[in-house]
């Protein structure tokens, strides 16, 4: 009898991990993706979309129609309770999905709550209502401009898109004529400049720190966000920053099935623990891929800082995870490992009409190698991979680079 695996999520982890186990068994088995969402968001492009750069049907597609060239089951439904033990998943309607295998890429929810005043006073781009919800809120401010605050809050991860939208703002504020008329402040929990989340990288704190001084961005780091008023961010150092325009990047925490999944320990976010196979701690039939996967870092900083747990190292480890259960399915022990940390580190950072290429051997320190190259070459690097990541994801060409 075919051997059925049941994948929770459809984005970067879930997308790839169904595709490429189907894939690597050559068809020989059974997938079924189940998700809420019924289409893949480019996540990356975000950034761009409150400017009107981008509209939502630029950076999505329908799932089903690409689950269903690769002989995949799509069921749109989400996840309420996993069983491991019963190696089931029951979902909102009541119906039970059984697996031989499971694969739970589930991904985020922003903890907004963390941050007193951020759901009624500001916004944020990290899914694609909010990052619409962001774009309205613009427009109106640019009717009625004034300060603006730019914040990655304590416990946020995503570092990478706080800067990004940091220089885009300013060069759109420069194109629409208003650079002298606004103050722009950068607020993270980042313990210096180009921490990302990652320990920073060779010359990075330098650089940011040019960038920001190039574009008169006053900087706040090593900072907590108190609470976020009406018409001001307030630091938990109790000073105030007046602000017609407050975008945020709040912690990440697991989805409730996630955290309700208690038989898999979950951490005080939802995230579960891994082995380097991507196998859950405790089970060997279930993997966690992508932000569901809980990481251990090799630090501490003052203010807590999350970890920027992005697109590249989600499809390697749903690649890794695919690889396993083929492995299994054929009698074989799983043995091909990859833990966070020793994913390379690959992004590339967009600041309006520039930018900065970040690579390095290690997602974490510590490195033998790591490099930023500046330039307005890295804009053009970042368009030109959307348009060949939505082309290879829409397409199923997971097994291209």
């Amino acid at each position: 009898m075919r051997k059925k695996v049941l994948v929770l999520g459809s984005n970067f982890g879930g997308l790839t991990a169904a595709l490429a186990v189907k894939h690597q068994l050559r068809g020989d088995v059974d997938v079924t993706v189940m998700s809420p969402s019924e289409s893949f968001v480019f996540n990356p492009s975000l950034i761009w979309l409150p400017f009107g750069k981008r509209r939502a049907q630029d950076i999505t597609f329908p799932v089903a129609p690409t689950f269903e060239r690769h002989g995949i089951e799509y069921v749109h439904a989400s996840a309420t309770s996993i069983d491991p033990d019963r190696k089931g998943v029951l979902d909102g309607a009541g119906t039970w999905h059984d697996y031989d295998f499971l694969v739970i890429a589930t991904g985020y929810r922003n903890n907004v709550a963390a941050i007193p005043g951020m759901a009624e006073n500001a916004v944020t781009i990290t899914t694609l209502p909010d990052a619409t919800r962001a774009g309205e809120r613009w427009r109106r401010f640019l009717d009625n401009p004034g300060d603006v605050v730019v914040a990655a809050s304590q416990g946020a991860g995503c570092f990478g898109a706080a800067y990004e939208f940091l220089f885009n703002l300013s060069y759109r504020l420069g194109k629409a004529g208003l650079k002298d008329r606004v103050k722009l402040t950068y607020v993270s929990s980042e313990p210096f400049l180009g921490h990302f989340g990652i320990g920073g990288l060779p010359r990075g704190e330098k650089l940011l720190g040019m960038f920001t001084k190039r574009e008169a961005i006053e900087t706040r780091v090593a900072v907590a966000i108190d609470h976020v008023a009406p018409d001001a961010v307030v630091l938990s150092d109790g000073t105030t920053l007046p602000s017609a325009y407050s975008m945020v990047i709040p912690p990440f925490i697991g989805q409730e099935v996630t955290l309700g999944a208690k038989a898999l320990a979950p951490d005080e976010k939802g995230y579960l623990p891994v082995r380097p196979t991507y196998q859950s701690e405790k089970y060997d039939d279930v993997y966690v891929v992508g932000i569901a996967a809980a990481v251990q870092v090799p630090w501490q900083t003052a203010v807590p800082v999350g970890i920027p747990k992005t697109g590249y190292p989600t499809e390697v480890q749903a690649h890794t995870a695919a690889k396993n259960i083929a492995a299994q399915v054929r009698g074989e022990i799983p043995s091909v490992e990859k833990t966070f940390g020793d994913i390379h580190a690959v992004c590339v950072m967009d600041a309006g009409n520039n930018g900065v290429v970040m690579l390095a051997d290690r997602m974490l320190p510590p490195r033998k190698h790591g490099l930023l190259l500046p330039g307005p070459q890295a804009h053009w690097m970042k368009l030109g991979f959307e348009k060949y990541f939505l082309f290879k994801a829409r397409n199923g060409y997971v097994r291209l680079p």
